[in-house]
């Protein structure tokens, strides 16, 4: 196994806490998109795959994995007169005001990273704009060397272009870079680049969904210097037995 010299993060549900950061936000946008009308809104929802009543994503909607394309395509024929464009505008200056709760302490976790002398990026399906916006209010953008959306040229998870790209950035060997993400999407994007894959249960997905996909599973990100500490070390023990 090549040492591990960069960490690439999916966001929502893997640096943010996907239901406490998204399950608010869509509550309001679905109420402001409905007008007040609370069928309308529960239409919507349904839509989305979203619990009003739990304010909770289902494990099957599409909004956990998906980019806004994909919300918007499913809000549309719901929508009358909306259009594409006119959307995906509310959407993305929407979002970019969401508070976003963090897995884990960010500031000290990505601190800590940097210090053993990884390279950090972040991929997500989110657009470029709202997530950077996200990393700049939860004040740690400056941490990652690396941050691109479905919308910055390098396709969408789970293709491995935003993986690839991050090893075109940083210099870096794909194997010797980690895809940490919530989804089946960033773990399938982070294999099929050649990365190892950690995941995390702070979005939807259970450990028996993304175990098959993963080198790794842990509770939240708080976790991975005490993976990486043990990959370290089993770095070691190959060494001297060679």
């Amino acid at each position: 196994m090549a040492d591990i010299k960069g960490i690439l993060f999916d966001k929502d549900g893997t640096l943010f806490d996907f239901h406490t950061s998204w399950g608010r936000w869509t509550l309001r946008f679905l109420e402001e998109l409905a007008a007040g009308n609370a069928a309308k809104q529960r239409v919507l929802a349904d839509a989305l795959g979203f619990d009003i009543d739990k304010c909770r994503f289902k494990a099957d909607s599409r909004v956990i994995a998906g980019t806004p394309d994909d919300i918007i395509s499913d809000l549309l024929p719901h929508l009358p007169g909306a259009s594409r464009e006119g959307l995906l505008q509310s959407i993305n200056h929407s979002t970019a005001t969401a508070e976003m709760i963090e897995a884990a302490p960010l500031g000290p976790l990505l601190r800590g990273l940097l210090a053993r002398g990884l390279v950090l990026g972040v991929a997500t399906n989110d657009a470029e704009v709202p997530a950077l916006a996200h990393l700049r209010a939860a004040k740690i953008e400056e941490h990652f060397e690396y941050v691109v959306g479905f919308d910055s040229g390098y396709g969408a998870k789970p293709a491995p272009g935003m993986c690839l790209g991050f090893c075109q950035k940083t210099g870096l060997d794909p194997s010797s870079v980690v895809m940490v993400g919530d989804s089946r999407h960033d773990l399938s994007a982070g294999r099929a680049a050649g990365m190892k894959t950690a995941a995390v249960l702070t979005g939807v997905a259970t450990e028996r969904d993304l175990a098959p996909f993963a080198d790794v599973v842990m509770p939240h990100i708080g976790h991975l210097p005490a993976w990486l500490e043990d990959q370290t070390k089993q770095e070691e023990r190959v060494s001297i037995a060679s």
